[in-house]
């Protein structure tokens, strides 16, 4: 007597979720390279960044189509489709994150602790270039507003240090946060005022943003304004605010060392 032999279905999209995961993760992982490559175009990198974020997202759909199948029917391929599950979150953690960010904090793309007078762009030859050819823009009013509610501890920072010392520990400072120093001209002069150029770039996408000090010499010191500016979007996901505050605490590091 013969036995009838029961095949157990098999979900496709479980291996489809794992196959796409990655993939995903490859193409994240070239525009990671791109995007840190100077003579590579941003904006293309950003747009090989998104798609493989959003292969991502389709292998987290296909992952749970497959738990569906398997819930009902009992079908093969639970690991599979929890390989993809997996690899997939693991693409789209940071994404997810700085989305997080973004609806949290206000819509700024330039922060300054001079809200009233943030300190100018240099307009010279080798900070044009630094910048490809781009100027910041000054914030609006309700900008500005949005910043001293969002951001309240963003405030100048003043050194009881004479010019030239204040200048070397704000250069040091820039120098130990590993900013690309464009230009630098110590205080002093007809203007008076110091001030440093860089440009920094995010700590896992590379992604530039200018940044520009100013040195104000004063009777009881020396007044330290710092402006930063993203370069590309609509919103810097408090990336400038926290560019500010580290370079602030590396410079009263620095002054602390010295008394």
């Amino acid at each position: 007597m013969r036995r009838l032999i029961l095949e157990e279905p098999v979900t496709r999209a479980a291996p489809w979720s794992l196959r796409l995961a990655w993939f995903s993760l490859a193409v994240v992982a070239i525009a990671l390279v791109l995007v840190r490559d100077p003579r590579a175009e941003t904006d293309a990198a950003m747009t090989v960044l998104v798609s493989g974020v959003g292969l991502a997202a389709l292998a987290v759909l296909l992952a749970l189509a497959a738990f569906v199948r398997i819930w009902r029917e009992g079908a093969q391929g639970l690991r599979t489709a929890v390989g993809g599950l997996l690899l997939a979150a693991l693409v789209l953690a940071y994404p997810a994150y700085m989305t997080a960010r973004g609806v949290m904090l206000p819509p700024l793309t330039d922060v300054s602790t001079d809200i009233e007078n943030p300190p100018a762009f240099s307009r010279s030859r080798a900070a044009w270039e630094a910048r490809n050819w781009r100027l910041p823009r000054d914030s609006s009013p309700a900008a500005r507003a949005l910043q001293r509610e969002a951001y309240p501890q963003i405030a100048p920072l003043t050194l009881d240090l004479g010019p030239d010392e204040a200048f070397a520990l704000a250069l040091k400072a820039a120098q130990n946060r590993k900013w690309q120093v464009v230009e630098s001209y110590r205080p002093g002069g007809r203007v008076g005022n110091g001030r440093i150029e860089a440009v920094v770039r995010s700590r896992l996408l590379g992604l530039p943003y200018d940044v520009t000090v100013r040195l104000h010499p004063r009777a009881d010191g020396t007044r330290i304004d710092v402006r930063s500016s993203t370069r590309f979007g609509d919103r810097d996901y408090g990336q400038n605010a926290d560019h500010i505050r580290a370079y602030l605490d590396e410079i009263g590091n620095l002054a602390l060392a010295v008394k």
